[in-house]
């Protein structure tokens, strides 16, 4: 079976099917596996105006805009497409919109996980399917733990809750498949990805760029909470690590992807940002409900590193002054953001672990980018 890293001739090329490929992790994971050269299909709905999905021309895969809620429309998809991998994305991934719209937030997380396992389930080509979840499917009650994969699961706002109801329905379609000898379905937790591109309502980064460009005061809410925060790129090719395993053998069934060292806080991130940022941007700090978000979250991902030899190639603040780098030059210089995210993604799989012998080629999979 022919790897992700491994796309070193038309002969190897994998075909992948991404859900939720015009969003944020979405984009920059379709513009990954096209620099690796596969045959790469996507299915979500329309692209946010501005989003990196929008900003980036000459897009080299087969797009199907549609509702992951949809069931006869994944099925037709999945079945139509054939893929040989499957990465599941789509989501309602905001914790305050999940307060506004908690029913829309289940159907989404859940049902349309549901209907994507059970069309894969169906289609004999598919080999491996990698579900994204998140770091806050863990039972969190801000003790500062690091949490590690056999730790308890539980949510409190329905997104959280939502991503532990997905985790239970990954797990029942791992069941059918095991007894069916179907495809291995792995379940990937991230921290909070941070890159050029994002434009997520009520995230930090996203709300500095918002704020700057309309020069308002950039509103903060809980300056004290830490995250996990990592660039995009990191995570992403730790799932492709995480896929070609799982193609070679028995893997673990969920793995966490997180940086290294202690979490920062807010207010470190934001000072980090501005530190790279050419103008002033205006704060606002601002009281809020702290039981709406969780204070702090830090995520263990030795698993991952002694499994797939995967780690960061960024350190949280490297990740933050990346994201700031891209922004600058995409929204002042007016570089390309297709060429500006092909930097990033060069440079991360230059200094990542994955196979020597694997190296992936310079060109886009119809010979050029």
């Amino acid at each position: 079976m022919e790897m992700l890293f491994a796309a070193s001739s038309r002969k190897d090329r994998l075909r992948v099917l991404i859900t939720g490929h015009t969003g944020f992790k979405g984009s920059w994971l379709t513009l990954l596996l096209e620099h690796l050269g596969h045959d790469v299909f996507g299915l979500s709905l329309s692209p946010i105006e501005d989003s990196l999905y929008d900003r980036i021309e000459n897009w080299q895969h087969d797009s199907h805009i549609g509702d992951i809620r949809d069931q006869e429309f994944v099925a037709d998809v999945v079945r139509r497409v054939q893929p040989d991998i499957v990465f599941h994305f789509a989501a309602q991934a905001l914790v305050l919109e999940s307060i506004q719209e908690p029913v829309e937030t289940f159907q989404t997380n859940v049902l349309g996980t549901a209907n994507l396992l059970e069309a894969c389930r169906k289609t004999p080509s598919v080999k491996s399917i990698l579900v994204s979840t998140t770091d806050k499917v863990y039972l969190n009650q801000n003790m500062r733990l690091r949490f590690s994969e056999t730790d308890s699961l539980g949510g409190k706002d329905p997104y959280s809750a939502s991503k532990v109801s997905q985790e239970q329905v990954i797990n029942a379609w791992r069941f059918l498949s095991r007894i069916e000898n179907g495809p291995r379905i792995l379940t990937a937790r991230a921290g909070n990805v941070i890159g050029g591109g994002d434009l997520a309502q009520n995230r930090l980064i996203p709300d500095v760029i918002r704020g700057w460009e309309n020069k308002q005061p950039v509103i903060i809410r809980n300056p004290a909470s830490t995250r996990p925060w990592q660039h995009v790129i990191d995570p992403l090719i730790g799932y492709c690590l995480y896929v070609d395993n799982s193609l070679k053998g028995d893997v673990e069934t969920a793995l966490n992807f997180g940086p290294q060292g202690n979490s920062e806080t807010v207010v470190n991130v934001l000072k980090e940002f501005r530190r790279h940022w050419p103008s002033e941007i205006e704060i606002a700090v601002v009281e809020a409900d702290s039981n709406l978000e969780a204070k702090s979250l830090e995520l263990n991902s030795t698993r991952a590193e002694q499994e797939l030899g995967w780690y960061p190639t960024l350190t949280q603040l490297e990740a933050v002054a990346a994201t700031a780098t891209w922004w600058k030059k995409v929204l002042i210089e007016q570089a390309s953001a297709r060429d500006t995210s092909l930097v990033d993604i060069r440079t991360a799989l230059a200094k990542s672990r994955f196979p020597k012998e694997s190296t992936p080629n310079n060109e886009g999979p119809h010979g050029q980018e």
